[in-house]
């Protein structure tokens, strides 16, 4: 069997898949805050119980925030900063006694969905994770795009295209920048931008909420998230010209997303028709661990 690991910032899931890809075993357990030794744990305690309940010994992936930096073979650019720096893999190798193949989670979740889901009959997607952080994974004719420095669709930390007034003040971003696209429309940005203007403390989920109720300030608050996701998506339509883009991640779960996007982004690409289309993830957010098991071949 495949055990895939979804390890994000807010919760870690496991998986574990037969062969044909129907689901053995799931459990999903909250992250620990601000320990790597403790995620270490968490992950091995997950992968043990999985295969003490199967009686079977699976092969082991994990997506997980950041990239394996080529160059030194620790952890880089996660938004989950205890990882950075850290042995990741031969960690995680050393406690489950097996080899583990590692990838970027939002390259696992955009693997995921280009095979047999949302973008079975397209040759090129670009699969967007919208959560507590802002990634993509590029796929190309059913290979991978990771690129010379690992950091193959790392748009979430290039800067939000056509800044408007209305986008609101400069915000620093954990790397180190300012007005970084994650700092727009990953989750806690876009509730830490709302709660800034309007003196609240929600959280996304609430805002969004206020929205089904047309409370006006969530209301614009939604619009301008629309506007800006559209002119995100615009520079990479630009740039890469994907025939789909699947969302994922909490934030993909509004519907009227999908509509409102398209209908935006038209005056932002540097085209007179727009043919790219924009999807929602058929695993939803359990699309990134599916990846993460498939990371291993069928022997």
């Amino acid at each position: 069997m495949r055990i895939g690991i979804d390890l994000g910032g807010t919760k870690i899931e496991l998986v574990a898949l037969a062969y044909d890809g129907s689901e053995l075993y799931k459990k999903r357990i909250e992250t620990p805050q601000n320990s790597y030794s403790k995620i270490i744990e968490a992950i091995g305690s997950l992968v043990f119980n999985c295969e003490r309940e199967l009686d079977f010994r699976g092969s082991v992936g994990v997506g997980h925030p950041g990239v394996i930096s080529p160059e030194t073979g620790l952890v880089k650019n996660a938004n989950s900063v205890c990882l950075n720096g850290k042995a990741l893999q031969s960690d995680l190798e050393l406690l489950l006694e097996r080899s583990v193949r590692l990838a970027n989670d939002a390259n696992c979740f955009a693997f995921s969905e280009y095979n047999g889901s949302a973008g079975e009959q397209y040759d090129s997607l670009f699969g967007v994770i919208l959560g507590t952080g802002v990634g993509a994974g590029i796929v190309v004719n059913g290979s991978l795009i990771s690129g010379s420095n690992a950091i193959g669709g790392e748009w979430g930390h290039n800067p939000l295209p056509w800044l408007k007034d209305s986008d609101g003040g400069s915000v620093s971003c954990y790397c180190g920048r300012y007005n970084c696209i994650e700092t727009f429309l990953s989750g806690p940005g876009f509730a830490a931008r709302f709660n800034t203007e309007n003196q609240r403390d929600f959280d996304s989920k609430k805002i969004l909420d206020l929205v089904a109720k047309e409370d006006l300030p969530a209301e614009q608050a939604f619009e301008r998230y629309c506007d800006q996701v559209a002119r995100s998506l615009a520079s990479i339509i630009n740039v890469l010209d994907p025939e789909v883009i699947v969302l994922g991640g909490g934030m993909s779960n509004i519907l009227p997303l999908y509509d409102r996007v398209p209908a935006l982004w038209g005056d932002y690409v540097f085209s007179d028709t727009v043919n790219t289309r924009l999807r929602a993830a058929q695993y939803g957010d359990s699309s990134g661990v599916r990846g993460a098991a498939w990371l291993w071949p069928d022997n």
